[in-house]
């Protein structure tokens, strides 16, 4: 597949608010941080689109988090976590973060594929056996033993007794070579290591690189994406990221890194005309949603926030801009 679909994150229509709710992949009222040890980290490619990661084990704990995540969560991440589960892996209970990062192939640059780790303390002498007791025969990449899980066409690798990557094989060998160091891997990224290091304490936060946030913010604009003055600004986006916290209701903030002031202005101005347009024809809901979205732009950056209560939210969700976005 030539990009993730993420279920439409990046289908808001021309509503930021709205990108804000579709970007909420997996949420929860979090405590903890959703933070890549570095062995995650080494086993990611170099050229990665997009990286979330989610404190997964709050996330069990909360019925609303739990209800948002089956209205969001797309397809091809389902499978990934319903392969998981058949591993014979207890997920509510093992599993503390999961993440799940969109690379470009190395033979294919238009090409991405899905990697999926897991964090935690995994009983790898139990599950290894479970495999062994059901005659599952693994793919061996030099040290390393890749085991299919079921009949997902999903398989599962342990790094050691705390990260586990899960995905297609093919994706799971290009991670085993990051790791390995056949070739570059995150650590190698300085602009998303940068950007990561900036908000990988919060429990659910993502990072995007040039291409991935071009095309994030053409969904997110809609029509006005269209207009001469976006042709110019997208050429200037470096980079974004994403944090999520339902501490205290609702909040998402989000940062589009430009490098160039009036490129960061451009945008907020664009991306609050469609704001604009689309309350026009909003009801009370979505206009309360839209309402307590702000863009801003500062040193280069353009900044989106948005807050509610959580009985606001809660209304959000069904929604008429709530669904245009999880379609």
């Amino acid at each position: 597949m030539k990009s993730l679909n993420w279920k439409k994150i990046f289908a808001g229509q021309t509503v930021v608010a709205t990108a804000a709710l579709g970007c909420m992949l997996l949420s929860a009222q979090f405590a903890q941080a959703a933070q890549l040890s570095g062995d995650a980290k080494g086993a990611i490619p170099r050229d990665v689109q997009q990286i979330i990661s989610v404190d997964y084990d709050a996330m069990q704990n909360s019925s609303t988090a739990m209800e948002l995540k089956e209205r969001v969560l797309p397809p091809e991440l389902k499978r990934l976590e319903a392969a998981l589960k058949s591993s014979g892996m207890d997920v509510s209970d093992d599993v503390d973060v999961l993440s799940f990062a969109a690379f470009r192939s190395s033979a294919n640059a238009d090409q991405t594929r899905t990697i999926g780790i897991a964090q935690g303390q995994f009983q790898t002498r139990a599950i290894l056996a479970g495999f062994t007791k059901k005659k599952v025969k693994p793919t061996v990449v030099r040290n390393n033993s890749i085991y299919p899980m079921g009949n997902s066409g999903m398989s599962v690798v342990f790094l050691n007794q705390t990260t586990m990557l899960f995905g297609d094989l093919s994706s799971i060998r290009a991670a085993l070579d990051a790791r390995d160091g056949l070739s570059q891997n995150l650590l190698s990224n300085g602009l998303l290591m940068d950007s990561m290091a900036s908000v990988d304490k919060e429990p659910v936060w993502s990072v995007l690189d040039q291409k991935g946030t071009q095309v994030m913010m053409k969904s997110l604009l809609g029509d006005a994406s269209g207009l001469a003055d976006y042709n110019v600004i997208q050429k200037r986006m470096q980079s974004s990221r994403y944090t999520m916290n339902f501490n205290s209701g609702v909040q998402f903030d989000m940062q589009v890194l430009t490098g160039d002031t009036i490129a960061a202005a451009t945008a907020a101005t664009l991306m609050q005309g469609a704001i604009l347009f689309k309350t026009a024809t909003a009801d009370a809901v979505e206009k309360a949603a839209l309402s307590n979205t702000t863009v801003d732009s500062n040193s280069g950056v353009l900044e989106v926030k948005y807050s509610s209560s959580d009985s606001q939210f809660a209304n959000l969700l069904h929604s008429d801009l709530f669904q245009s976005v999880v379609r």
